[in-house]
């Protein structure tokens, strides 16, 4: 039975099993809509998860990031998700005065949604937030690590950043850091954030609904729309019928097979998903298992039997073409399981344990069959040798498998991932690469050495040393098994005109959706 088939009959026949832990809704649930709310005023959105929070600096998981983003707060500049150029927002200039300081201009007459005016104390205060260990914010860990930065307010509308060495992308780091108020605590994360953004947050019913309403002293236009509802269904079919139906305008994160026809909208994301690899606990201790890993997986098979006709590529690295370090020599791992089982064979003779377990998450609903992919995978390292359990997620539940400190009483570990490189830079991936990077369990001194060398280099050279930092980690140090570049498909009702961006899956911009009528 050649791999295609092999993998179709495995998912028919569900041979391998999933420990799913958490609550989803089912298909039969589609009506929890307040009509009175619902109509030209409002737009009405169906998320494939409940956001696990809204703490701004926690807004680079995407499940957060697609709410609060640039609409209920807003970072200094932002990244033009079709152009890669960066706009000015809450900075209206920037400028890098020393090779370690930039100075960023702030707009004037900008207040927060409790009435306070902005100004660069509030700015110095985010990023000093944001960045601290007290609090533990995502940005940190995805975004700096642990870099360190001094900010200075020098009046209210200059902000000084200095860094210890030279940083040519700062400010394109600082497009991920969400402006609010110095008021807000420094040292805990707040449920119902306060920014500069069009809409702020009226009610968050939770497990039920969320709902923001747009905010009459936002400094910028008005939006189109008055409210913007939330609500979440984890099963892409439901989500499909609510707009099909009518009960919603927008559905995120559709699949192929979810049946929303002619009302799909298809973009170009920038979301990557494979496998983390924790090489620190047994087997994985040993590269051969990890290569093995790779060897087993039959990812053209996972494209035709979940993912047919739907531009889905198979991966060659955790960042796909078009963003700066893309290595363009490298080619996918081939599917060969008589190869790792070869692997795994010596790797076992030479005493390493390839029956220790391993625990295999994915997050539940993360993008369209997700739980059928993590399936096939699962049994498909089954099938080599590898002894394999799987569970199946709430956001908050995986986070705690693929951040540091990691979940480590469980043995090793295998995290499915979808990483979404927003910026366009190898830079913004490197936090699952490097000895200390908050998504990596282990690293290499040669890989850390190219990656800090291309971190302060530009233009052809950054591109030079990224790429080669891709080629190292593919025949050195393997941590991951990368999987599948992705597609994004948003479900768009006729009653509203919103066009996907390469970003839409991590920030969708209110402001951007108006009525078709």
């Amino acid at each position: 039975m050649n791999g295609s088939r092999a993998l179709r009959a495995q998912l028919l026949l569900g041979a391998a099993s999933i420990l799913v832990i958490g609550t989803s809704l089912t298909s039969c649930s589609v009506s929890n809509t307040d009509s009175g709310t619902a109509g030209k005023s409002a737009v009405r959105i169906v998320l494939e998860v409940e956001p696990p929070t809204l703490e701004p600096c926690d807004a680079s998981y995407t499940a957060t990031g697609v709410v609060v983003r640039s609409n209920i707060t807003q970072p200094l500049l932002e990244r033009n998700a079709t152009s890669g150029d960066l706009e000015p927002l809450l900075a209206t200039s920037w400028d890098q005065t020393t090779p370690t300081e930039w100075t960023f201009k702030l707009r004037s007459g900008v207040n927060f949604q409790d009435g306070s005016p902005f100004t660069a104390e509030d700015a110095a205060f985010s990023i000093d937030r944001a960045l601290s260990r007290e609090i533990n914010c995502n940005v940190k860990g995805e975004i700096f690590g642990d870099e360190t930065m001094k900010t200075e307010a020098v009046d209210d509308t200059t902000l000084v950043v200095t860094t210890p060495d030279p940083d040519p992308v700062l400010p394109l780091k600082l497009s991920f850091i969400e402006v609010v108020p110095s008021s807000t605590s420094p040292d805990k994360k707040v449920r119902e954030p306060i920014g500069t953004g069009p809409f702020e947050v009226t009610s968050w019913s939770a497990g039920t609904k969320l709902v923001l309403s747009s905010w009459s002293g936002y400094w910028g236009e008005q939006p189109a729309f008055k409210t913007a509802e939330y609500q979440w269904r984890s099963e892409g079919t439901v989500r499909a019928q609510m707009v099909k139906s009518g009960e919603a305008d927008i559905a995120t994160r559709l699949g192929p097979a979810d049946g929303i026809g002619d009302l799909g909208e298809d973009y170009p994301n920038n979301e990557t998903t494979g496998l983390i690899l924790n090489g620190t606990l047994p087997p994985f201790t040993d590269i051969r298992v990890r290569q093995a890993v790779n060897y087993a997986i039959d990812k053209q098979g996972i494209i035709d039997s979940l993912y047919p006709d739907s531009g889905i590529e198979v991966a060659t690295q955790i960042v796909r073409e078009g963003i700066i370090g893309h290595n363009d020599d490298l080619e996918p791992w081939p599917y060969d399981p008589e190869k790792a089982k070869q692997l795994i064979a010596e790797a076992k003779a030479d005493g390493v344990p390839v029956d220790a377990p391993i625990t295999m998450t994915g997050r539940i609903a993360e993008w369209p069959n997700v739980a059928q992919m993590a399936q096939a995978v699962q049994g498909e390292l089954l099938a080599v040798g590898l002894n394999v359990k799987l569970k199946m997620l709430e956001t908050s539940q995986q986070i705690l498998y693929q951040v540091r400190p990691f979940v480590l009483d469980e043995g090793a570990t295998a995290v499915m991932i979808s990483h979404g490189n927003q910026a366009g830079d190898a830079g913004f991936s490197t936090q699952y690469m490097t000895s200390d990077g908050a998504l990596s369990t282990f690293g290499d001194d040669e890989l850390d050495r190219l990656i800090h060398s291309a971190e302060r280099a530009t233009g052809d050279e950054r591109q030079k040393l990224y790429a080669e930092a891709f080629a190292y980690e593919h025949e050195h140090v393997v941590q991951f098994a990368p999987l599948l570049h992705m597609v994004g498909e948003m479900g768009v009702a006729k009653t509203v005109l919103y066009k996907p961006t390469p970003a839409s899956g991590d920030e969708m911009h209110l402001a951007d959706i108006t009525p078709a009528s």
